[in-house]
């Protein structure tokens, strides 16, 4: 939903930059122990500590997803009675979790685990606040092998894991079957890429007395898919590998493959194949939902919630995500969130914890229960061959495009996505030159304009991190 990707806006910058700033301190070290604020403690700093060991865990979950999350931590906390208590803390939205921890920051008095959607890695990172996964898993002998490698891949920076993948998305072509077989189209050979889908557009589009009853395409003004097809080309988002390689310096969304994603837009509202919906990703859904688009852009982490509302309609299938023209063969970026654990101003008993409680969620049997009771992607291989996930899957076989699609996806730079300090501005900057191309601007012009407007941003964040 767009409630829990609305991008942070110049105050979020201005705190971040705050922070960094101040060499991004805050937190108290008086309930440091030995081990160092950043350093990962071993087993003995539980087996040590007296009584039960309290951890606190902020996260941006509501409704079924929210329910999930508790269920999660009463699983964990029943397995670690009397040793171990967590205490799950609702934030908001992604964005208002991540303004009220810097606020934590700030105020040194930061949770044991927080959860950070997947454009807040670098700010984590830069932040220096947290005991990268890494560290335990070495100091353990752990393996995270069997963390699907493209997810991992997301969260790696710096030749090591920092946080614990948790919530996974990837992006889906649906499909309204039933328009599809209507207009004489094959839903089972769904368009791959930007030029099938304006073709098939033409057919599955519908007009009665003048008015438009069934558009053929439908996606929200929405930077997400900006940054997806541009990964789908093969090509990276940002300067310096993605910002893997050193910090990134500015965004290519103005380069070809932005401009031909801006270009696309326009001309599919121009010929009438594609309503205008805006930014608000609500509204583009509810068009699908309602039965008057027959194809439509969106997370896997929607399918549940589409198969509830097409019952009775229509039948939703889902598709790959496409590619920006043929010749491409690039793969889609990861979406979704991780769970840090914070290190200055926490005990080694309380951080030893949060890495069993992040460790768990991890498990297949949790990451079974959280895919089929969410819909979010499972970030353990081993999940898929838990009896109740397979189940699931058998219930729900649109799911499986998005299992393959992940499969088929070879870790690269440019499917690993951009880490930007100010990835948030960059994403709306990115929806302002769409919307502006979408309205007649020229494409080109309207994305260079966005690209330069947050290239301010990107060299004071960069400048401050560097001192």
């Amino acid at each position: 939903m767009r409630s829990v990707r609305r991008t942070a806006g110049a105050a979020s910058l201005l705190a971040v930059l705050a922070l960094v700033a101040a060499g991004c301190g805050g937190s108290s070290d008086s309930k440091d122990s030995a081990s160092g604020g950043q350093d990962a403690p071993d087993a003995s700093a539980l087996d040590k500590a007296s009584g039960v060991t309290k951890v606190t865990f902020w996260h941006g979950m509501k409704g079924a997803n929210g329910a999930a999350v508790d269920k999660l931590v009463k699983a964990f906390n029943a397995a670690n009675s009397g040793k171990i208590e967590v205490t799950a803390v609702y934030q908001g939205d992604y964005d208002d979790t991540i303004t009220k921890y810097k606020t934590s920051v700030q105020q040194g008095n930061t949770p044991s685990v927080v959860q950070i959607y997947d454009i807040g890695s670098r700010f984590m990172i830069d932040s220096k606040q947290t005991v990268p996964v890494q560290k335990f898993a070495d100091k353990d002998g752990y393996t995270l092998d069997s963390i699907e490698p493209n997810i991992a891949n997301y969260y790696s920076i710096d030749a090591q894991l920092n946080s614990m993948p948790f919530n996974t998305s990837m992006p889906l072509l649906y499909i309204n079957k039933e328009a599809f077989v209507k207009a004489g189209l094959d839903p089972a050979k769904p368009p791959t890429n930007l030029d099938e889908i304006m073709a098939a557009a033409k057919k599955l589009t519908v007009k009665q007395g003048g008015k438009t009853v069934q558009y053929g395409f439908n996606a929200a003004i929405y930077g997400w898919f900006v940054e997806q097809l541009i990964a789908q080309s093969g090509t990276t988002y940002c300067d310096n590998d993605n910002g893997r390689k050193d910090l990134a310096t500015k965004v290519n969304f103005a380069d070809e493959q932005g401009v031909k994603v801006a270009t696309w837009y326009q001309e599919m509202v121009k010929q009438g194949l594609m309503p205008n919906t805006g930014k608000k990703t609500d509204d583009a859904q509810a068009v699908f939902k309602s039965g008057t688009s027959a194809m439509h852009l969106e997370s896997t982490g929607s399918l549940r919630g589409y198969i509830d509302a097409a019952k009775g309609k229509f039948t939703v299938m889902t598709a790959p995500f496409p590619h920006l023209t043929s010749a491409d063969s690039g793969g889609p970026i990861i979406g979704g969130a991780s769970l840090w654990i914070d290190g200055p101003g926490h005990s080694d008993a309380e951080k030893r914890a949060s890495w069993e409680f992040v460790k768990f969620a991890s498990s297949p049997a949790q990451q079974a229960a959280w895919h089929t009771g969410t819909g979010y992607f499972p970030i353990n291989k081993k999940a898929l061959d838990e009896p109740s996930d397979k189940a699931w899957v058998a219930q729900y076989p649109q799911f499986t495009t998005a299992i393959t699609q992940l499969h088929n996806t070879k870790p690269t730079n440019a499917s690993s996505g951009c880490i930007l300090g100010v990835m948030p501005q960059a994403r709306k900057a990115a929806e302002d030159g769409l919307e502006k191309a979408v309205l007649g601007t020229d494409p080109a012009t309207a994305m260079k304009a966005a690209a330069d407007s947050i290239k301010p941003q990107i060299d004071q964040y960069n400048k401050t991190v560097k001192k």
